[in-house]
């Protein structure tokens, strides 16, 4: 969750690491707080948004060019001025920012207490520092060769980075199951928990892995794993430009983020589709195909907003592929002993790459002779390292906590997964397949001209700005859709809101609707039409206030609801990359009228690399 930003070189540190503190403060933002090498170590921590660091007047701040950041989500303690990081050692000698939980930080605490140290936070954090620090005095060691038996005792996640007291030219970082990126620069190296922060630097980076260690100093960088080999850097160029990750004149990144998606499916279907030719191109599948072709059984795990495009991709691939799939949650996935083997097929979707949940069941999966595939929008993550195969969907940087255009990107990468193994299975006959190219051809344009729709779905929002509750409702391939406007609405808008299936809502819910409760119906036209329009009517008979997602041309609808959001018509199989996006549009501006930061939710980060 929280967010990681060290600087070490020749300019002055503060601001190139408050500024990565901003691009991180979707991962948290509870409390934050920076640490300078000076003379000694100056340490300035606040709770609240980053911006509250802006008060540090200390002269260090135009001087020092070593430092480290954290921004944090709050796990050990709640958010406050001692909680918040970077924490140091009892004798003030180490300083550390951590990202992560330590599982057996309560009885490492116990062994540090008895021995005499004292703690002035509740934070798993301040454990580690201070177990580190114990180590290397009772061994007369180096801090690289404390970190490594501390790290090797320690159960749990992390990424810390730390500074020695009486050594201003080095840091040293260490990484197990929270992400690390390193930046290569001339006579200078970022450290950041993604690569927003280090964009306007350098392009070149470093994705430390589990069990290393980084030693930097601003000329060099040696990487170690825990038995103190040497490992040789692989340096990566990053393929983002920094204009992906600033406002662009919107709002708030998540409007900016919606408005995206036209071009960011655009960019997920180049390369990959091509029309004149009637070809698709998924060279992650490919490259597997009788592992897909002949597979027994697909299960798909993710976690929130991941886990509905899996429900989506459920419906395409057992209709294009006749292939049995299982759509798990990831937390529970690993908890509960599944069965799963060789001959199965296990998709990892995730945004990040690195959601703690999804990363375990992904290692749980391969142990037991599954194929992994990820999904992922991260290049370099974890997940896409660990799969076998995978695709990038190529959505760029999401900075908004809540999910928009990455979940559009990864039901197009699904939705081309399904047509490409159908085509291979033959339960898909040509001349479907090359209407579902036509169909996903199309995609951005109805997008886009949903898009163009938004000041009426800002007055539909004027209407329902202070409901209570709302529910979502849909069928077939819109019922996932419904989940992820329920989602969406309580991320944003803090509304408590539930997604069901149409038709279950005679078995309970139906018991909630009067005429103060908003029902909002994806009734987009396919199969399940006639049945929606049904349970609209029961609804209406109801008193309740019904708001449909509608397909152009539709009267019928139009004339029974009290408000609806238009879309252009698409193929069922495609319906959610299109009738999504009123939901998001909507999520948007009720949370805006409410006077919330919907960038920013409560309570909420966007990566989740913690249980």
């Amino acid at each position: 969750m929280c967010g990681i930003v060290a600087y070490i070189g020749k300019q002055p540190a503060f601001p190139v690491i408050l500024k990565g503190l901003k691009r991180l403060e979707y991962r948290g933002y509870d409390s934050s707080g920076i640490a300078l090498f000076g003379d000694m170590v100056n340490t300035f921590k606040k709770k609240g948004r980053v911006a509250e660091l802006e008060a540090w007047d200390e002269e260090i701040i135009s001087t020092a060019t070593v430092g480290i950041g954290h921004t944090r989500w709050a796990t050990h303690g709640e958010p406050s001025d001692a909680n918040a990081h970077p924490h140091s050692s009892n004798s003030g000698r180490l300083t550390l920012v951590h990202n992560g939980i330590i599982e057996n930080y309560a009885s490492l605490k116990q062994e540090l207490v008895q021995k005499g140290y004292t703690f002035k936070s509740e934070t798993d954090t301040e454990v580690l520092v201070n177990f580190i620090e114990d180590i290397q005095i009772n061994n007369n060691s180096s801090l690289e060769e404390a970190m490594r038996i501390a790290l090797k005792r320690v159960v749990g996640a992390y990424v810390i980075i730390v500074m020695e007291e009486g050594f201003p030219n080095r840091l040293i970082a260490a990484r197990k199951g929270s992400p690390l990126v390193i930046g290569v620069g001339e006579g200078e190296h970022f450290l950041a928990s993604d690569a927003s922060p280090i964009i306007e630097y350098t392009k070149k980076v470093i994705y430390v892995n589990d069990y290393e260690l980084a030693i930097i100093t601003p000329d060099e960088i040696i990487l170690k794993n825990l038995g103190n080999e040497t490992i040789t850097p692989y340096i990566q160029q990053l393929d983002m430009e920094l204009a992906q990750i600033e406002k662009g004149g919107f709002d708030h990144f998540m409007l900016k983020e919606i408005f995206d998606q036209p071009g960011s499916l655009t960019d997920c279907l180049r390369g990959r589709l091509d029309m004149e030719n009637l070809t698709l191109t998924l060279a992650g599948v490919e490259e597997h195909m009788s592992v897909f072709s002949q597979a027994k059984r697909i299960i798909i795990v993710a976690c929130g907003t991941s886990w509905h495009a899996g429900l989506v991709a459920e419906y395409m691939i057992e209709t294009l592929c006749r292939i049995p799939v299982e759509v798990e949650y990831a937390s529970e996935f690993r908890y509960r002993n599944p069965v799963v083997g060789e001959g199965d097929v296990l998709i990892a979707i995730s945004q990040s790459g690195e959601t703690a949940d999804t990363l375990v069941a992904i290692e749980k999966a391969k142990e037991a002779g599954a194929f992994i595939f990820g999904v992922v929008n991260a290049v370099g993550s974890s997940i896409a390292r660990l799969s076998h195969s995978g695709a990038y969907t190529h959505a760029g940087p999401e900075i908004g906590v809540a999910s928009t255009k990455a979940f559009t990107a990864q039901l197009t990468v699904l939705a081309m997964m399904a047509i490409k193994i159908g085509r291979e299975k033959k339960t898909v006959t040509e001349s479907e397949y090359n209407r579902y190219l036509a169909e996903l051809a199309l995609i951005p344009e109805k997008v886009k001209a949903v898009l163009e729709t938004h000041e009426s779905i800002k007055e539909v929002a004027k209407h329902y700005a202070d409901a209570r509750d709302f529910l979502f409702l849909g069928r077939g391939y819109n019922f996932p859709v419904a989940l992820e406007g329920a989602l969406k609405l309580k991320e944003i808008s803090y509304i408590h809101a539930e997604g069901y299936p149409a038709a279950e809502m005679k078995h309970g819910p139906i018991a909630l609707v009067d005429e103060n409760l908003p029902v909002l119906f994806i009734a987009t036209k396919d199969a399940y039409y006639e049945k929606i329009v049904s349970n609209i009517q029961e609804i209406k008979a109801r008193k309740g206030m019904v708001i449909a997602v509608i397909s152009e041309g539709d009267t019928l609808i139009r004339g029974m609801a009290d408000h609806v959001m238009v879309v252009p018509e698409v193929d069922e199989l495609l319906a959610p990359l299109v009738s999504v996006i009123p939901t998001q549009i909507l999520s948007y501006y009720i949370g805006v009228l409410r006077g919330l930061d919907v960038d920013k939710p409560r309570n909420l980060a966007k990566s989740v690399t913690v249980e």
